[in-house]
């Protein structure tokens, strides 16, 4: 859970995928090991969304990091100013939308924090769940009622529909170190994401516990870490690659 971020703004970009941007000390974050960035989240999230079709669904948002962070801290109780901030996310169509949760307090501080977790919204069930890897601590939990209060006046439909949304802590597998918690953001997000697209579940009639529980653990999480950097040098071979078919 200790912070070690990138450089940012001083670094060179390597990598341009969809709407998410790599530099180059995410590589060294990823050989660390080290606590994952706010970029890295978004590119796995935007990698997910595209190697799993979402975009075919509408169904199915994952919301980049600092998206969600303005959200739970959106200044005052204006909703209007926050329903136009949230409008590109045509939340009303949606069924299942992935919100990471981070714990800076400090809005003026970019990349700030030292935990991640993440907050899972299935509007079938009425359910928000939070997946917070710290174990019984739940570190983020307050941070995640904060970002559950913010959203669900925008994921209520009109009367006499209007059934109220519950906050629930779900079960999740507990990080064995202090750095890893982004790992598990991305894990249970591609867990639940590939749980959501099986046909079996278009019922919505189970939740997907039983197959986090099956799937994850410290050591398939922590193996995701290679995985993640084998898959940016790999799209950066590819992108090279183009660059000199091209000219």
């Amino acid at each position: 859970m200790a912070s070690e971020r990138g450089k940012g703004e001083d670094d060179d970009r390597i990598l341009s995928y969809g709407d998410a941007t790599l530099v180059r000390s995410d590589l060294a974050i990823l050989r660390g090991p080290h606590y994952l960035n706010d970029r890295l989240i978004h590119f796995f999230f935007t990698h997910l969304h595209l190697h799993l079709h979402l975009e075919e669904e509408k169904e199915v948002l994952l919301v980049p990091p600092s998206l969600a962070f303005l959200i739970a801290h959106f200044p005052g109780p204006d909703l209007s100013s926050l329903a136009d901030v949230l409008a590109p996310l045509a939340l009303p169509r949606r069924k299942l939308v992935l919100f990471p949760v981070n714990d800076n307090p400090d809005v003026t501080l970019a990349e700030g924090g030292s935990h991640w977790s993440l907050l899972v919204c299935h509007v079938p069930s009425r359910l928000f769940v939070h997946h917070d890897s710290s174990g019984t601590a739940r570190l983020n939990s307050p941070h995640a009622r904060r970002l559950f209060n913010s959203l669900t006046p925008f994921f209520m439909p009109p009367p006499p529909q209007h059934l109220d949304f519950r906050y629930i802590e779900g079960p999740t597998p507990t990080q064995t170190n202090g750095y890893d918690c982004g790992l598990y953001v991305m894990a249970i997000a591609r867990c639940v994401c590939q749980w959501y697209s099986q046909p079996k579940n278009i019922d919505h009639k189970e939740n997907w516990f039983p197959v986090l529980s099956h799937q994850l653990n410290a050591n398939k999480v922590h193996q995701l870490r290679a995985e993640l950097l084998s898959l940016v040098l790999s799209l950066m071979t590819q992108t090279q690659s183009n660059k000199c078919v091209f000219y």
